[in-house]
């Protein structure tokens, strides 16, 4: 069975570039590497600025409040970065379709694979599965990969914290209301 490349993995990448940016084309290698991407080239010095610039426009997709916007801002990515779609068997691992020409340098194939799966994510599950962290004081990316797609945090523990937070707020609003004679 083969699988998608521009399923899960690369909107995974995206969040964890957005959320932790890389400083050493190592790292950045190793992140596509654990995602199940086969880079065609080496990355190099200039793939991490280049990869952070992308990501920078990305972000405007993140934080696209309507759908419209979003798909706007998405567009614009996928006119630069993506091409029509094309059958490949490349490196023998089956054939399947990609959005892009062959041997790109790494930005441009981390770039296409991000726009792509961003769009494929947002119009099979929703257009509002792509977001910043509701929890106050934390601007994290995430992505919904939910089943019932109603994230709003970047992780349990964020979720766990404004809970809490709201708790405490509700218990306080209620001690202040009470009644000083009972």
């Amino acid at each position: 069975m083969h699988l998608n490349p521009y399923g899960q993995g690369p909107l995974s990448l995206a969040v964890d570039l957005a959320n932790r940016p890389c400083s050493e084309t190592a790292d950045l290698e190793r992140r596509c590497a654990e995602v199940g991407f086969l880079l065609e080239r080496a990355v190099g010095e200039d793939d991490l600025a280049r990869v952070h610039d992308f990501l920078t426009g990305w972000a405007a997709v993140v934080d696209s409040a309507d759908p419209t916007t979003r798909a706007d801002c998405l567009n614009a990515l996928l006119t630069e970065y993506s091409s029509p779609p094309r059958l490949t068997d490349h490196a023998g691992t089956g054939w399947h379709l990609h959005y892009r020409p062959d041997d790109l340098p790494a930005h441009r194939q981390i770039a296409s694979l991000i726009a792509v799966g961003t769009a494929l994510h947002l119009t099979g599950r929703g257009m509002h599965r792509l977001g910043r962290c509701a929890a106050r004081g934390c601007a994290l990316v995430y992505a919904d990969f939910s089943r019932n797609g109603r994230q709003r945090y970047c992780s349990p523990a964020c979720g766990n914290r404004d809970a809490v937070r709201r708790h405490r707020a509700r218990v306080a609003d209620d001690t202040e209301g009470a009644d000083p004679a009972l």
